[in-house]
């Protein structure tokens, strides 16, 4: 069983109006120094709980880890090692990928020196929020840098030979088609190993719902996204995220495959399954997920409240910050979660994890919609068409399971 560590920077040089993720304007809020001293108290008051000390892969996401220099990030790791966690050593690539450790990076905050610092803490793979090399969208999107900006970060990259994902937004306010196809051409001209292409996802009375290709060529976007990645060896193995073979993302892979996580700092979630923690009945017989609040205040409350005992599951979280899994729950994340990824769902994992009644519910399902165009069968399983893809979130809908539906249902052996 993988795991990973996410630790969660909400530092930002913009407040994008597109991203839902928690962040504050860079300078607005508490020095950086002070995050982190949060950070290590929250893993020195909360890792007994936490069963595992191999971690697998660790990842820095935001926000924008790239504004904290290489030495705060260095403070966590060592924090996380004194608390008796190991990296993973295990060579399950070809490439001898040990411990997988991602920083998110955005154009105009990192330079060779900062580089060269997050290489020598293990640093092996980074995240480029670019978004988009057009200068017009980038204000659109209310991104600070320029399209300068962003190729300059990535000769630096190319330049040190590191392993790196480009994250590309597209169906923005105004764009065409021809301006995404350049955008893929100028993001391929790099080589990246790794590239995950999200459509701009806004409530409909959103500013920037206003101004958008239609539907439709916002899924020929997508068509084109994935036909000029394919042609350079940049395939798809998940609905959003495309890798050269071997380059796919250890840590999100572990959100898509049922393996359990640890999130740290604001609004950061965890998932626990079932039988990976000590305290099995706070987690429960099919899993728990739990999370930190999302206001900076609220966090360092209750980071403060833990410091002066060793924190646990059933003590130390609200209920409002927790949820302990119903089969049906459980079930219902484990088919949507696989049939993510371009494998699809893997029929024996199903029966292993639910029992052969729940799964013959499910391939029953499965089976009715291979009759139209959403789904296929695979040699272990089923995966989502082209259509499927288009069509996911009414995948999903016939996938999303009620207690009633598996009352009665006997569980695994």
């Amino acid at each position: 069983m993988a795991f990973g560590v996410y630790i969660h920077i909400p530092y930002c040089l913009q407040i994008c109006p597109y991203c839902d993720f928690t962040k504050y304007e860079h300078g607005k809020i508490m020095p950086p120094s002070d995050y982190v001293k949060l950070l290590t108290e929250e893993i020195r008051s909360r890792a007994g709980d936490v069963p595992e000390r191999e971690i697998s892969t660790i990842y820095f996401g935001g926000g924008t880890p790239s504004l904290f220099e290489p030495r705060l990030i260095l403070t966590v790791l060592e924090e996380l090692a004194k608390a008796g966690f190991r990296w993973s050593t295990a060579e399950d690539n070809d490439d001898g990928k040990r411990l997988e450790m991602t920083l998110e990076i955005d154009p105009a905050t990192c330079d060779q020196a900062r580089l060269e610092g997050y290489l020598a803490l293990g640093a092996n793979r980074f995240s480029v929020g670019a978004q988009t090399f057009n200068e017009r969208l980038l204000k659109v999107a209310g991104r600070k840098h320029s399209s300068h900006d962003t190729v300059e970060l990535l000769q630096l990259l190319k330049r040190n030979k590191v392993n790196y994902s480009f994250d590309l937004l597209f169906g923005l306010p105004t764009q065409t088609l021809e301006e995404l196809r350049a955008d893929v051409a100028t993001a391929l001209a790099f080589d990246p190993s790794h590239l995950s292409a999200y459509c701009l996802t806004v409530p409909e009375a959103h500013p920037m719902s206003k101004g958008r290709a239609p539907d439709e060529e916002q899924v020929e976007m997508f068509n084109v996204i994935e036909s000029e990645l394919a042609k350079a060896g940049v395939l798809r193995y998940e609905i959003s995220n495309f890798a050269k073979p071997g380059f796919e993302s250890k840590h999100n892979l572990l959100y898509w495959t049922d393996q359990p996580y640890w999130g740290l700092g604001t609004s950061a979630h965890s998932y626990f399954p079932p039988r990976f923690s000590k305290s099995v009945d706070a987690v429960g017989d099919s899993g728990m997920r739990f999370w930190n609040a999302p206001a900076l205040s609220a966090y360092e409350k209750e980071v403060r409240r833990s410091r002066s005992h060793e924190w646990s599951f059933v003590r130390d979280i609200p209920d409002a910050h927790r949820e302990i899994l119903e089969r049906h729950q459980a079930l219902t994340d484990f088919c949507h979660t696989s049939l993510r990824l371009k494998r699809g769902l893997d029929e024996n994992a199903l029966r292993l994890r639910f029992g052969n009644a729940a799964a013959s519910l499910v391939t029953s399902i499965l089976g009715d919609l291979a009759k139209g165009t959403w789904i296929q069968p695979t040699a272990n399983g089923w995966a989502m068409t082209a259509e499927g893809r288009v069509m996911a979130n009414a995948v999903f809908e016939k996938l999303t399971f009620l207690a009633d539906d598996l009352k009665g249902l006997p569980g695994p052996n």
